[in-house]
């Protein structure tokens, strides 16, 4: 039988979720959440969404004050289990049909659904938009009086003191249903308009037209050849749609501008900042503290890297080049699981317990498929259901290490999944922590069981791109949007001009020792980050310094350790990170901080150049 061909491989792939050399791939099973959009249970819900938030409006509009003063059922804990069910209710249906919608956003069906859905979400949370609105105009003494005799208060007392934090941002009741309505028509049309665009591009190497994720993943071939193919590939379809990514670019910036000058937000991201509960000044010396170390981290590193792939200066294409050590074998599936599942259970036995039900009960979606979202991410749903990861597995090593990551989110979102639908969600600051964690074991786990000095030194250079690619490209991400947001003020920026800009924080972040050719000023339009959650890439190179930090002390630790670790994922979002990494001995507000995490980076390319003289 004569073998399958890379194409065929994929198509078989995306059709059976089978691959000949990776295995029995899995594709998640969204009937947990609903049988199909139009079952009987899935139309039900959203017409009882429906009914139950006009009659919430009814029931406690104009009138929370008054149950300020109360308890039992016409309290304000009483308003806030019903307010937390129907935000459950409706968070269920939206994730259904935004997981439809991402697995196949080539769909046309799939496509209607996600935006019929979003557009009666939207309807439906005009009822409820008074609530927070309201409770924001109650005294604070009064508020706290009411939390403190009423226990169904009490114990929303977290997500209260979180709330009122949004209060001097807050504009008047039609304002903001104004904003909340036309989101539909603005920010959320452009999103859908992007996530569309860049599933129907295709790039074309050697007469083959292929979707985004498999050119990507060429870049990361050890044939210089095929690296520079799919870099001209990536470049030529980029530049073919740049009016349009430079459109959605300037169509947000503005539309962010108009609600940050409306609400009173002095800097581009505090409205970010806000949202992650993290203080300015603490991302600033977060960024600050990356740039000033690129050239002992990206700089020094890529310096090291051309002399390996034998060359004076790498093109931007070389970056994610693999070393000659690394193996050239695809690692099948049920490897990958393996790896990562037994990384998990030398942490902590429950960690693996909860991950392996991912893998049981049909909640990944790994196969590559034409129309399939690319990238990666973890869907946290809601509390009464289950999250979801999707993956596009190819693979390679950085796969596996994508794997654990998004398992790692997966597990903190079943542990935070306790504290309900309203406190379970992590600032985006905290939420990296179980990803990069469980990357780091899954790493440690495997560099610990290789005695071979040119497979040591593969995967140690593979761990120092990775956080490389978390820490510095993200901080130099952050940088890039807050030039063209700065820019953007002064008015519309051209194709060239975003081209400029992320071409000199690329310059600045990389080093000399990369050559930055005609084409990679194209590279920006394809992030997703920009467009779906500004200013969110910070959050990554956050996470991995504390990551660093906190594995630090994991290494040190007697016992009790885990104990700590798993307290911290199940508070959600129902503390501060202060609070968080205090049991840990480490306080991100402490400038040094950020040097101990990044101090891990460079101990790894120390040993990387202690490797290469031995």
């Amino acid at each position: 039988m004569n073998p399958l061909s890379p194409q065929d491989r994929r198509t078989f792939s995306s059709v059976f979720g089978f691959d000949a050399e990776l295995g029995d791939l899995p594709v998640w099973r969204l009937q947990d959440l609903y049988p199909s959009a139009t079952s009987t249970a899935f139309v039900n819900d959203m017409e009882k969404a429906s009914t139950a938030s006009q009659a919430f409006e009814e029931k406690w509009k104009g009138k929370l004050a008054e149950a300020a003063t109360k308890t039992g059922d016409r309290g304000i804990g009483a308003a806030l289990k019903e307010y937390e069910a129907l935000d459950d209710l409706m968070g269920r249906l939206g994730s259904f049909a935004g997981l439809t919608y991402f697995s196949d956003t080539s769909n046309p069906v799939n496509g209607k659904l996600y935006g019929d859905a979003q557009a009666k979400l939207t309807e439906f949370s005009s009822h409820l938009l008074f609530f927070a609105l309201e409770l924001n105009r109650i005294d604070d003494s009064v508020m706290d009086a009411c939390m403190a005799s009423d226990p169904v208060a009490g114990h929303y007392r977290p997500w209260i003191v979180d709330l009122r934090k949004d209060k001097p941002y807050q504009l008047e009741d039609k304002l903001e249903q104004l904003f909340l309505e036309k989101s539909m028509t603005s920010a959320a049309a452009f999103n859908r308009l992007f996530d569309e665009t860049m599933a129907e591009l295709r790039f074309e190497v050697d007469g083959k037209k292929q979707p985004l994720e498999i050119t990507l993943n060429m870049l990361q071939e050890k044939d210089e050849t095929i690296r520079h193919k799919a870099a001209k590939a990536l470049a030529a379809t980029f530049k073919e749609n740049i009016r349009i990514f430079t459109l959605i670019t300037n169509t947000l910036a503005k539309d962010k501008e108009i609600a940050d000058r409306w609400r009173g937000f002095e800097d581009i991201a505090d409205s970010r900042h806000l949202a992650n509960r993290v203080e300015r000044d603490v991302v600033d010396a977060l960024a600050a503290a990356v740039k000033e170390a690129y050239p002992r981290l990206s700089h020094r590193y890529y310096k090291m890297k051309a002399k390996w792939l034998g060359m004076d200066q790498m093109n931007f294409w070389d970056r994610n080049a693999p070393l000659p050590e690394t193996p050239n074998t695809l690692i099948p599936w049920t490897e990958a699981k393996d790896t990562v599942l037994s990384a998990y259970r030398d942490f902590a036995p429950e960690m693996a317990d909860i991950a392996q039900r991912f893998f049981d009960e049909h909640w990944i979606d790994a196969p590559v498929r034409p129309g399939k979202a690319p990238g990666a991410f973890a869907h946290p749903t809601v509390p009464s259901a289950h999250p979801y990861v999707l993956v596009n597995y190819m693979g390679k090593p950085r796969d596996v290490m994508t794997l654990a990551h998004e398992l790692g989110h997966g597990v903190h979102q079943v542990l935070a999944g306790g504290q309900g639908a309203l406190m379970c969600q992590t600032p985006l600051t905290l939420a990296e922590t179980a990803s990069v964690f469980g990357e780091m074991l899954t790493f440690r786990a495997l560099l610990d069981k290789t005695d071979d000095k040119r497979e040591r030194k593969a995967m140690l250079a593979q761990k120092v791109e990775d956080m490389i690619n978390t820490v510095v490209r993200q901080i130099a991400f952050y940088e890039f949007e807050r030039k063209v947001h700065t820019e953007r003020k002064a008015g519309e920026l051209t194709a060239d001009d975003i081209g400029e800009l992320w071409l000199s924080v690329q310059s600045e972040s990389l080093g000399p020792a990369i050559k930055i050719s005609e084409g990679y000023e194209t590279y920006w339009a394809y992030i997703p980050h920009f467009i779906h959650s500004p200013f969110y890439v910070y959050a990554y190179a956050f996470g991995d310094c504390l990551v660093n930090s906190l594995y630090a002390v994991y290494q040190h630790a007697e016992k009790g350790f885990q104990d700590k670790y798993f307290e911290l994922l199940k508070a959600g979002g129902t503390k501060h990170h202060s609070e968080l990494l205090k049991p840990f001995g480490l306080d991100a507000t402490d400038p040094s901080f950020w040097d101990k995490g990044l101090s891990m980076i460079e101990g790894l390319i120390d040993e990387l150049e202690a490797l290469d003289k031995a």
